[in-house]
């Protein structure tokens, strides 16, 4: 029987993704396809330090279609292994040509060095995977089912944030994010959302919290369950933030860090906003832990039980 594939692509071969993909396919049994897009040196090279027993069949770049692909198995394209950024450009512009071609709508990546794999123009992967289906209206979830968080915007500096904070950006991430979980999870969403100030005051004449992120969330409350801004040293408190589904964040750290604090590696990273489903684990490639068999595949198994049902 035919099922729509999960396309995988690993990441920084200098990562722990391997070792938690195989950990995952011991832990959890996926009913979808896998295709893995990467290097057959290297993905041979780990299944032998890791002693993966489980077959990967092989499939032809050029003669791949669906009638081909049958669930619950591990297929492999093989990439060639050119310079890192080279050979991780190829494995990404790869599954997007499938993507495009209608053979799949899923992808998971491994963790990636955003400073040495990516094009410097782009600020992450998120950022990167949007560009290359042209969409100007994303967003990144780090999901989990009793709270989630959105950073409005995403890897800038903290010196150049508040510049980039306008009420259009806040109400394109708060739609992005509503319309999400009613497609995709089947409810409208609690959402709060935070000042970008302590306490949601500021010294200076100019307080964004008043001028840009309440006028914002206030143009939404007809349509959408949206309150804010609240400040973000208390809304993650346990009575606060048992109120929402999801807090979104003027920046990154804002709100990534709590919810890290809060579940560790139970959460996923997803983009919101494109014409496909892409998810990735909710951490980096962690160097330091390559090859020593000690990685939480956690956030992995989410990742993949996520996309299975969908």
């Amino acid at each position: 029987m035919n099922s729509n594939p999960i396309l995988i692509i690993p990441g920084d071969s200098k990562s722990i993704f391997f070792e938690i993909f195989f950990k995952s396919m011991k832990l959890t049994k996926i009913k979808s396809p896998l295709i893995l897009i990467c290097n057959k040196k290297i993905l041979y090279r780990e299944i032998k330090r890791f002693n993966f027993k489980q077959d990967i069949e092989e499939l032809d770049k050029i003669t791949i279609n669906k009638k081909k692909i049958k669930k619950k198995r591990i297929y492999l394209i093989n990439i060639s292994n050119e310079k890192h950024q080279v050979y991780m450009q190829k494995c990404f512009e790869f599954a997007f040509s499938l993507i495009k071609r209608g053979l799949a709508s899923k992808i998971i990546n491994g963790p990636v060095n955003k400073t040495k794999t990516l094009n410097k123009k782009y600020l992450g992967v998120t950022e990167y995977i949007s560009h290359s289906f042209d969409q100007e209206k994303f967003a990144m979830l780090i999901y989990n089912k009793k709270l989630s968080v959105c950073p409005i915007t995403t890897h800038l500096p903290i010196s150049q944030i508040a510049k980039k904070i306008t009420q259009k950006l806040i109400k394109e991430k708060i739609m992005i994010v509503n319309n999400f979980y009613k497609t995709f999870l089947g409810f409208k969403p609690r959402i709060a959302v935070t000042g970008l100030n302590p306490h949601c005051e500021s010294v200076l004449k100019f307080n964004e919290d008043n001028k840009i992120v309440f006028p914002a969330i206030k143009s939404l409350q007809k349509r959408i369950n949206v309150k804010g801004p609240f400040s973000a040293d208390t809304i993650f408190l346990k009575n606060n933030r048992k109120k929402f589904d999801v807090i979104i964040g003027m920046y990154h750290d804002q709100v990534l860090g709590p919810i890290k604090t809060l579940f560790e590696y139970d959460a996923i990273n997803i983009t919101l906003g494109l014409p496909f489903l892409r998810v990735t684990p909710d951490h980096g490639p962690n160097e330091k832990m390559v090859g020593k068999n000690k990685s939480n595949p956690t956030s992995l198994i989410k990742a993949f039980n996520f996309l299975d049902n969908r």
